[in-house]
C-alpha cells in the first residue's frame, strides 16, 4: 500500500502480496490488509464486543499498519449517531466523581461510544452554558450530576430528544432518567447514628453544594423530630481542602464551645476537622466525634479511623452509562427509569 504523509513521502505496505495506492487509508484498505470484509472491519470500530478477539486484533493491527483514521462525522451522516456520550460533573478532583468518570468511559468504549466531558464546578449557570454546547454537538446522550437545574438547562433537556440520565440524586419527576441515592435519607441516617450514641449537641461543617445541602436538610429535619436543635452551621468556599476543615473547626468552636459532634459534607472537610481536635488535644471521639462523606481511601487510615458514608461512584457510572447504552439500542425497554443504587454508613472510631 502507498500511502502518502504529511511530508509527501512514500512508503509501500503489501497486502496479500499485493501493492494498493492509496493517499490516505480507507476502511476497504484496512479491510484488504486484515484479510476480512469490511462490514466485519466496522463491527470491529463499531461494536468490538461482537467481534472474535482474534479478528480484532487482525483489524486493529491492520489499522495500524495502513494508518486509518475513522471518519466520524461520515458515520454519523449515515447513521444518524455521533457516537458521543455526555457527562456533566462538578469536579475531577473529588475521587467518587473520578471513579464515576472511568466507569462510564469503560463501559462506553466497550459499546463503541466515545466520552466528551464538562466540568460545572457546582454552578447552575455553567451547567446551563455546558448543555448549550453539548446539544449543539449532537450527542446521542447525556449524563449530568444531580436533579437541581436551572429552568433554561431543564427544559433545553427535555425538548433536546435526546437520551438523559441525572445521576447522584432522586426525583420523583426525572427529566427522563436517575440513578442514584437520596441525600435527604442520608442525612436522616447520619442524624440517627449520632443520636444514638448519645450525642446532642451537632454542628453543621459544608461546602456550598446542593446536594451537601440537601443531607443537611435531612440532619436537620431528623434532629428536630427527635427534639434536638443543630448547635451551629459552618459554610465554607469550594475548593474542599483539608485546611478548611481545620478553620472550619476553629469556626464552629466559636460559635458552640460545648459542641459534640461535628458533621462535614466531605471526608476531606472531616480529616481537617480530626486534624485541628487532635492539634487542640480533643479526645475524639470522647470529646468529639466526627463523620464524613464518601469513604475516600483515607478514611479508614486517619486518627482515629473516620466513620463515613460509602457511596459506590463506580457503579452509579457504569448503571447510568448502561441505562443510555439500552435507550440508544432500544433493548431492555422495561428497565425502571429511576435507580436507587443506595448508600452505606460505615462506622468506625471517629463516632
Amino acid at each position: 500500500m502507498t500511502i502518502k504523509n504529511d511530508q509527501s513521502e512514500l512508503r509501500t505496505l503489501r497486502a496479500g502480496g499485493t501493492e494498493i495506492s492509496v493517499s490516505g487509508a480507507t476502511l476497504a484498505d484496512v479491510a484488504k490488509v486484515a484479510g476480512v470484509s469490511p462490514i466485519t472491519v466496522s463491527r470491529a470500530l463499531n461494536q468490538p464486543h461482537l467481534v472474535r478477539p482474534n479478528t480484532l486484533a487482525r483489524v486493529q493491527q491492520a489499522v495500524q499498519q495502513t494508518g486509518y483514521v475513522k471518519n466520524m462525522m461520515a458515520g454519523a451522516l449515515a447513521s444518524n449517531r455521533s457516537k458521543l456520550v455526555s457527562l456533566v460533573i462538578p469536579s475531577i478532583a473529588t475521587p467518587i466523581f473520578a471513579e464515576m468518570v472511568e466507569a462510564v468511559t469503560d463501559t462506553l468504549t466497550q459499546a463503541g461510544y466515545q466520552l466528551l466531558l464538562g466540568l460545572s464546578r457546582y454552578e447552575p449557570w455553567r451547567e446551563e452554558v455546558l448543555v448549550e454546547t453539548i446539544l449543539s454537538r449532537r450527542p446521542d446522550g447525556i449524563i449530568v450530576t444531580g436533579t437541581l437545574h436551572t429552568d433554561n438547562t431543564r427544559r433545553r433537556l427535555e425538548l433536546s430528544g435526546v437520551p438523559v440520565v441525572e445521576a447522584w440524586d432522586m426525583a420523583a419527576s426525572p427529566i427522563d432518567m436517575v440513578v442514584g441515592f437520596s441525600h435527604e435519607e442520608v442525612g436522616q441516617a447520619t442524624a440517627r447514628h449520632l443520636l444514638e450514641r448519645g450525642y446532642r449537641r451537632i454542628a453543621i461543617l459544608a461546602v456550598n453544594d446542593p446536594r451537601g445541602a440537601r443531607r443537611n436538610q435531612g440532619l436537620q429535619a431528623e434532629l428536630a423530630r427527635h427534639g434536638v436543635a443543630v448547635a451551629a452551621v459552618q459554610l465554607m468556599p469550594l475548593p474542599t481542602t483539608l485546611q478548611l476543615g481545620r478553620e472550619g473547626l476553629v469556626q464552629l468552636l466559636a460559635q458552640a464551645p460545648d459542641l459534640d459532634a461535628v458533621v462535614c459534607s466531605s471526608d476531606t472537610l472531616a480529616h481537617g476537622v480530626l486534624t485541628e481536635a487532635v492539634s487542640r488535644g480533643l479526645d475524639v471521639p470522647g470529646q468529639l466525634a466526627v463523620i464524613g462523606f464518601g469513604d475516600l481511601n483515607f478514611a479508614a487510615h486517619t486518627y482515629p479511623p473516620l466513620s463515613t458514608i460509602h457511596v459506590d461512584g463506580r457503579n452509579i457510572g457504569t448503571v447510568a452509562a448502561q441505562l443510555l447504552l439500552d435507550r440508544l439500542d432500544g433493548g431492555n425497554q422495561e428497565r425502571p427509569r429511576v435507580i436507587d443504587t443506595g448508600f452505606e454508613l460505615i462506622h468506625r472510631a471517629s463516632t
